[in-house]
């Protein structure tokens, strides 16, 4: 059981780790360059979610905060994908049209549940806004997360994975 558990922390680090930076180079490239804020910008703005805007005041120890929370909230997408993989064995056998679906939750519950509960001031996305966020989520976040999940689980032969490779064919 403990071993069991190590590699499914072991797993959420690794695809939490790629998660985070899929969506930190896309949130860094889209929000930081092509829509005029800046790089250290993106990740203040994550940082005020816990101190507000004096974030935006506090340089790069600050945005350094907030590429440490973008992190955290990665690996915590990650670790719930793991272990309900363990039960939905669904996950694993179909990981890219799981992974596609789970970004849809992971939008959800980031801008309407934890962005609205933050130190932020909510305002409701733009239709153009919805759609940069969505799109992280469900061709990046989700399905690296799911894709590394079933990877993991197929290289460990973890309990189970025969009837999970009868139900992929």
């Amino acid at each position: 059981m403990a071993a069991d558990l190590r590699g499914a922390f072991a797993t959420a680090v690794i695809a939490g780790v790629v998660a985070g930076v899929l969506d930190a180079i896309y949130a860094t490239v889209l929000w930081g360059f092509i829509l005029g804020s800046n790089p250290a910008g993106v990740w203040q703005s994550v940082a005020a979610g816990l101190s507000g805007a004096a974030a935006f005041q506090g340089g790069n120890a600050t945005a350094a905060l907030g590429l440490a929370l973008h992190f955290f909230i990665a690996f915590g997408m990650a670790l719930v994908y793991v272990l309900a993989s363990r039960r939905l064995p669904v996950l694993i056998a179909r990981p890219l049209l799981m992974g596609i679906l789970y970004g849809v939750p992971l939008y959800v519950i980031m801008n309407f549940v934890v962005v609205p509960l933050s130190a932020l001031d909510f305002r409701p996305p733009t239709p153009a806004g919805v759609v940069r966020a969505l799109l992280a989520h469900v061709l990046l976040v989700g399905p690296a997360i799911s894709l590394i999940t079933a990877w993991r689980a197929r290289a460990s032969h973890l309990p189970g994975m025969e009837a999970v490779d009868r139900a992929a064919r």
